[in-house]
């Protein structure tokens, strides 16, 4: 069963989403949220694997809270915008969203977002540590052509726009995926997300420097001394995956 909330300040749009989703097979409904205060509390205690967030929510927008739970969890939810209007649409991607829904609802668009949450789950599992032997190369396609890169030469990728640059000491490519999708296929290297918008190979790391309001910088020995944000939230583990044996 797949765990889903519902996060919605309108009673009735929340209410209308609630009554399609148990139409539907294979989801388990968590109590739903009015405000992005109460949704942070019902997360901590409920864990859902998916959310359906609204954009536009009082005092903290839906985008907020999804970058706050973004950052602070090693293994995020999935995220499904829901918005009246079109233009919101693209902050759905500030967090890698896996859809939005424009309202009203319609029940058969409700049925692809589903379908697509489930094949992103189906290829998380598959991609897990336990499920799949680690890739001795990374095919690339940025949409001209296909690259064949050692992941170990890559020393960070980060996420402009809707495109991932994938940074090599020598090199910068455009990869037709997410950052989380990276992560996936990276899994069994030694590669960590110490910022939302950043993934880093950890034997890259030069030195960690201090910035300010208790917040650090990575400092990298690609050639570039390339310097990469790391989040209050991810603090704590980076530290503990530096100091494993590799």
């Amino acid at each position: 069963m797949i765990r889903v909330m519902v996060a919605e300040d309108e009673r009735l749009a929340r209410e209308e989403l609630i009554y399609m989703l148990q139409q539907e097979q294979g989801l388990l409904l968590c109590p739903s949220a009015e405000t992005g205060e109460q949704l942070l509390e019902l997360y901590e205690k409920y864990k859902p694997d998916v959310i359906f967030l609204d954009i536009q929510m009082p005092k903290m927008s839906g985008v907020d809270v999804a970058k706050e739970i973004f950052n602070k969890e090693n293994k995020p939810p999935l995220f499904i915008f829901t918005t009246a209007y079109d233009d919101y649409a693209v902050d759905a991607f500030e967090v890698e969203a896996v859809d939005y829904l424009l309202k009203p609802y319609d029940q058969e668009r409700l049925k692809q977002a589903i379908e697509r949450v489930m094949r992103r789950m189906k290829q998380e599992k598959e991609h897990s540590p336990q499920n799949s032997k680690t890739a001795s190369k990374l095919l690339i396609d940025d949409g001209e052509r296909v690259v064949v890169l050692p992941p170990g030469t890559i020393c960070y990728a980060t996420r402009v726009d809707r495109v991932v640059e994938i940074h090599t000491k020598d090199e910068m490519f455009h990869g037709k995926m997410t950052l989380q999708e990276l992560e996936n296929r990276l899994k069994g290297y030694p590669f960590y997300r110490p910022h939302r918008s950043y993934l880093v190979n950890l034997d890259f790391i030069q030195e960690i420097k201090p910035w300010f309001n208790g917040a650090y910088n990575l400092i990298l020995k690609d050639g570039k001394e390339t310097r990469i944000p790391v989040s209050r939230h991810a603090q704590k583990k980076l530290f503990q995956l530096l100091e494993q044996p590799m």
